[in-house]
């Protein structure tokens, strides 16, 4: 398991594989249809698929001359499996911050800021801009 693991994820590390998985979850597609929108040379993209091919997310079938690829999702049920246990892990994790933070609020409640109670500002004019501290441009250089 523990290599099917390794392999689907390091298959889903990249954009470019993940977007070709989301490709083939419309449908299959030609190795052409799936190359075109990333604008790679195919023997660079073929590497994409070879790593997708390994990880067992995509199976191929030549036709003739054309390579039809189809999406085979098993594999990643077994990683979805792997992230759901961490889920419930770091999900009983942040209730537990959660119970205790609240706890601490009404144990110790925040100071609140005191309200500024003065009178309004009626004067219609704005408050001055404070003056920059540099000068104006320095003389230039002659040549």
């Amino acid at each position: 398991m523990t290599e099917v693991l390794d392999k689907v994820f390091w298959a889903l590390s990249d954009a470019t594989r993940r977007d070709v998985l989301r490709q083939l979850g419309q449908g299959g597609a030609t190795v052409t249809e799936l190359a075109a929108p990333h604008g790679m040379s195919l023997p660079g993209f073929m590497k994409h698929l070879r790593v997708l091919e390994d990880a067992g997310l995509v199976t191929r079938q030549k036709e003739g001359r054309v390579v039809r690829c189809e999406l085979a999702a098993e594999p990643m049920q077994e990683a979805a499996m792997w992230l759901a246990y961490y889920e419930k892990f770091w999900t009983a994790q942040l209730d537990a911050l959660g119970r205790f933070l609240y706890h601490e609020e009404e144990v110790n409640p925040w100071p609140r800021a005191p309200r500024k109670t003065g009178p309004a500002s009626t004067s219609p004019a704005s408050t001055p801009s404070r003056p920059k501290k540099s000068g104006g441009p320095g003389p230039s250089r002659k040549r």
